[in-house]
């Protein structure tokens, strides 16, 4: 079965930094884009960053500049590396990634989340 597990979050406070990691185990494949989104107002959940499996990277407006995602192929790991945070990225950010599983079909699958808290 096949599983994302994130890990990384805490707390930190403004201007600081935090790195989240997420690694699919299980059986698999090969998977194709990984990447990170949070709640926000109104949705239920918006894009933070996306990285495909040839490495081309995607990010929401407001995050350009301060976080970089990057992925480990071999690892099946992606990363989030997040600068420059404020209060306003306090939140649960959940990793996702579209898989192919050694059985069923290719669909996206989700982690749990993990938390990250911006505050002084």
């Amino acid at each position: 079965q096949v599983q994302l597990v994130e890990s990384g979050g805490g707390l930190v406070q403004p201007g600081g930094s935090l790195r989240l990691s997420c690694a699919a185990s299980g059986s698999l494949f090969s998977i194709n884009t990984m990447g990170w989104s949070r709640p926000a107002q109104g949705k239920l959940r918006e894009l933070v960053a996306t990285v495909s499996s040839g490495g081309n990277t995607n990010y929401a407006d407001s995050m350009k500049g301060r976080f970089t995602i990057s992925r480990d192929n071999v690892k099946n790991t992606v990363y989030l590396q997040m600068n420059s945070l404020k209060a306003e990225d306090t939140a649960v950010y959940y990793c996702n990634a579209f898989i192919y599983p050694a059985q069923g079909t290719f669909r996206s699958y989700w982690g749990k989340g993990t938390l990250v808290t911006v505050s002084s």
